[in-house]
């Protein structure tokens, strides 16, 4: 695209494809409005219990195989409904999965898209060949109604740099959920106001909950505005509320399942519109523990929450929301290590530059400092990271993206200093990956984008997706690399 005499890096893409599959589904409560409810359980009662079981036969036999524990989503989605059953009569255990059956659907979380990936080493690095590392990969999977979660995949790289994914397990699992216990009243209402959702409505929830309180206190302080028939109540504030609630919350996967099985769909199914854009980093703490975070938004359809995901073994998350006047925007990327004390941040809280945060708090982000703007034509639009950095000797390495014309994006390098990361001191002036005839079609088209690299054996090896619908994985020699960028002044 680009005619220069300026030294490029060799940059090397595996043959290797991460694609959609559309038979990878989950389950999701399929729950239609409220008056309706009644009607269609009355119908399943009005089945003979013969024709119940046999109609139930039916429905395991076409989906038995497809899921590990069918009988336990019926009985969890027949709970969901109960309490609009009519009659007071005692239901055999074949009426109640036949109710919950019909109150559950199938999603296909990968059916549109699988995209954005994000690469870190595996925590069990057990049982493998001398100079061989195994990874993580996370991705977002996309299907119908554009919702996005988080679906992951594991492998192995090898001492030579051969790349290999494990393969996929026909199952898909989503994790059991608990709430917070409890929630600080002065902290939910900051956070309310930075989504503009602080109104009359939310005064009147919360002015008789206490200092802290449960999600259950909360429930009933809104249920009992809502049940007054002489107060008036904004429902999309009442919306914000539990979305906000909804934010935070601990999620478990089975144990002995397969980390492909493991997917994040979206809480609230109602108001959350996708899971964005995972940017995974392996943290080191002060004490030498090993954490894994990723930031990532949850979107509704008409807020973006930064939220950040903690994890050490890839089975029990916390997930929590991301807080303060600078917890703005997508692209936040979080380095693997404090500097100096403190915890920072990469992110782009105007939608155009590139940002560095600093804090002593995890969850608070409250200023940003400016280092980066769109300085060459393959960038003029916006610019932004594409994942955590890496810490190298010569600095702190980041990918960054770029956007130029007609809205093609390419992926970049710049080199922050190690103690002041808030200096540039060098950058890749010519793109380092630019989506070629085979990438650049697709649901958005002439887009190569990552949210995540890592380095093994002298090579940085980056997961990216191409325009928007499916990924790949490129390599390139890092000494290569940081030979091709240029000093800045």
């Amino acid at each position: 695209m680009y005619k220069t005499t300026i030294k490029k890096p060799k940059v090397k893409r595996n043959r290797i494809k991460i694609v959609r599959n559309s038979s990878r589904v989950i389950t999701r409560a399929h729950i239609p409005d409220i008056t309706r409810i009644p009607r269609i359980i009355g119908r399943v009662l009005k089945l003979s219990e013969e024709s119940a079981e046999d109609l139930l036969q039916h429905i395991n036999q076409n989906f038995l195989a497809r899921h590990k524990n069918i009988e336990s989503i019926f009985t969890r989605n027949y709970g969901k409904v109960c309490q609009y059953i009519l009659q007071e009569q005692e239901l055999s255990k074949t009426r109640k999965l036949l109710i919950g059956a019909f109150f559950t659907m199938e999603y296909s979380i990968e059916s549109a898209a699988l995209f954005n990936p994000s690469i870190v080493l595996h925590p069990d690095q057990e049982g493998l060949p001398e100079g061989a590392i195994r990874f993580v990969m996370s991705l977002r999977a996309t299907g119908e109604g554009h919702i996005s979660s988080i679906v992951f995949r594991s492998g192995v790289i090898k001492a030579d740099h051969t790349f290999l994914i494990n393969p996929v397990s026909e199952f898909v699992d989503t994790p059991r959920i608990r709430h917070d216990q409890s929630y600080d009243r002065h902290l939910f209402q900051l956070k309310l106001e930075s989504m503009h959702a602080w109104n009359e409505t939310s005064i009147r929830v919360f002015e008789n909950l206490e200092s802290t309180f449960t999600f259950e206190t909360l429930k009933s302080a809104v249920v009992s505005l809502q049940l007054n028939p002489e107060d008036t109540f904004d429902k999309e504030a009442i919306k914000h509320i539990y979305w906000l609630a909804d934010s935070n919350y601990f999620i478990r996967f089975e144990p002995h399942h397969d980390i492909s099985e493991h997917v994040i769909f979206p809480l609230s199914e109602n108001e959350i519109r996708g899971i964005e854009d995972a940017r995974f980093v392996k943290f080191s703490g002060e004490d030498g523990r090993i954490t894994y975070y990723a930031t990532y938004t949850a979107y509704n359809g008409i807020c973006i929450l930064p939220q950040l995901l903690e994890t050490k073994d890839f089975i029990n998350f916390d997930i929590s929301t991301l807080n303060g006047k600078a917890a703005l925007n997508k692209g936040m990327a979080l380095f693997p290590r404090k500097i100096n004390g403190r915890y920072v941040m990469l992110s782009r809280v105007d939608g155009e530059n590139n940002y560095i945060m600093f804090s002593d708090h995890l969850h608070f982000w409250d200023e940003a400092i400016m280092i980066q703007e769109p300085a060459m034509p393959w960038e003029f639009f916006q610019i932004g990271n594409c994942g955590s950095p890496l810490e190298i000797k010569e600095g702190w390495l980041v990918l960054t993206h770029g956007v130029g014309a007609m809205r093609q994006y390419f992926i970049g390098a710049i080199l922050l200093d190690l103690e002041d990361p808030s200096k540039v001191i060098s950058r890749l002036e010519e793109p380092l990956i630019t989506p070629n005839e085979e990438e650049r079609e697709g649901y958005v088209p002439n887009v190569v984008y990552s949210c995540g690299a890592m380095i093994h054996n002298g090579r940085l090896i980056v997961p990216y997706a191409m325009s928007d619908i499916t990924s790949g994985v490129a390599s390139v020699g890092l000494s290569d690399l940081i030979a091709c960028m240029k000093p800045c002044s």
